[in-house]
């Protein structure tokens, strides 16, 4: 599986997860920990502007209250 994250200029970040693994809260909280650095490092005008908008699917794994508080601004 892949857990990816782009805009209009390309891929921000990508995470690869190994087959048979699970993705839990703990694993999840990682990737946008991940993804804020490569953010940082590759879009640093919209870190900065504070432009950038996190948009994910429904799905129960991207739910957990720990994600939400690492990372508010979610939709």
């Amino acid at each position: 599986m892949l857990i990816c994250f782009f805009d209009r200029e390309g891929i921000v970040h990508r995470k690869f997860v190994a087959p048979g693994m699970t993705v839990n809260a703990e694993f999840y909280c990682d990737v946008p920990r991940r993804l804020r650095e490569n953010v940082r490092r590759k879009r640093p005008q919209k870190w900065q502007n504070q432009n950038l908008i996190i948009h994910h699917n429904n799905a129960p794994a991207h739910r957990p209250l720990k994600f939400r508080s690492f990372w508010p601004r979610t939709i």
